[in-house]
């Protein structure tokens, strides 16, 4: 189902329908919120975190809500876009349990590591089986300045890989206010120049509407923060990302312009790595990078502030890469 309208109208319409879901719908959704879903920090965050906690969160809903009327009014139901947004569905659905049970058992603990991993898996297996068998996808991989390179039935673990990797990565980038919102909606904005360029109209009507909520999120999240958009948003973001990097065949450009959350992933892996090799030494002050900034005497604004500029950066190198 299409809606016939050029693409620059629909472009311009899913950021608009999105944008407004979040800004004519957000302080209902903070209000309902508040009523039952508030965060709980983790005992071992920077001090200045405690008083955070009873934030309400779960805000992520309304994104979804958002990407998903925004893409479907002015796009139509095209495959592309429904292989986006069952990303975007499935995987916020895996942060949503996640958040529920944190709320239920009264602490910031919710799904077990291996609980989260098995469904994370099984999600993305299904994705990479779709991907690989869908015409307009297929296995190919688009290696910059190099040209294409088919990864045949590998592709599929390459999808599981890349899809979890960026929900996971996005999730952890996710512990300032604004933080991840921000870094999403420039990411998005580089899928989207880059569908666009591609002639591929549904990723990059996708992408606007993804953009659009992620940055209008900001007016309800940007600090202090009266929402957190929770497991719920940070899955589903990464997930919708790399899913319009797999249609737009620019996985590995996604790397350059989401290098903050590559980053941030990063420093987990090494501080974990670095901390059982050596007995306790730790690189970081703290993981994620984030934290390590804050312990090193940064203001939270500042550190988003800055974290905005290298990722406003990486979108400049992405838009390099791809060129």
């Amino acid at each position: 189902m299409s809606t016939g309208l050029s693409l620059p109208a629909q472009m311009v319409l899913a950021a608009a329908i999105a944008a407004a879901v979040v800004v004519l719908a957000g302080r209902r959704a903070v209000s309902l919120l508040a009523g039952w879903a508030r965060q709980h920090i983790r005992e071992d965050a920077p001090a200045r975190h405690q008083g955070k906690a009873g934030t309400p969160t779960m805000g992520g809903l309304l994104i979804v809500l958002a990407v998903v009327a925004g893409s479907v009014v002015a796009g139509g139901l095209q495959p592309p876009i429904l292989f986006g947004l069952g990303a975007m569905l499935v995987f916020g659905g895996i942060g949503l349990l996640d958040d529920v049970l944190k709320i239920q058992r009264n602490r910031n603990l919710g799904l077990r590591a291996r609980e989260r991993v098995l469904l994370q898996v099984a999600a993305a297996a299904v994705l990479g089986w779709v991907a690989a068998g869908a015409p307009w996808i297929g296995t190919d991989v688009a290696v910059p300045w190099l040209g294409t390179i088919s990864l045949g039935p590998w592709y599929i673990l390459f999808v599981m890989f890349f899809v979890i990797g960026f929900a996971n990565a996005v999730n952890l980038t996710d512990g300032l206010d604004g933080l991840a919102a921000g870094l999403v909606a420039l990411a998005a904005v580089g899928l989207v120049v880059i569908g666009w360029a591609g002639l591929q109209p549904s990723a990059a009507v996708l992408g606007c509407a993804v953009a659009a909520s992620a940055a209008a999120f900001l007016r309800l999240n940007a600090h202090p923060a009266r929402v957190f958009m929770g497991d719920v948003g940070s899955n589903a973001l990464g997930a919708v990302l790399a899913a319009l990097a797999i249609i737009t065949k620019s996985e590995l450009a996604l790397i350059v312009l989401g290098g903050v959350f590559v980053a941030e992933a990063l420093s987990v892996i090494l501080q974990v790595a670095y901390f059982k090799s050596t007995g306790g030494r730790r690189i970081f002050r703290m993981s994620p990078l984030h934290h390590h900034f804050e312990l090193a005497g940064w203001r939270e604004q500042d550190v988003v502030r800055r974290f905005y500029l290298v990722g406003l950066l990486c979108l400049l190198l992405g838009m390099l890469v791809v060129a």
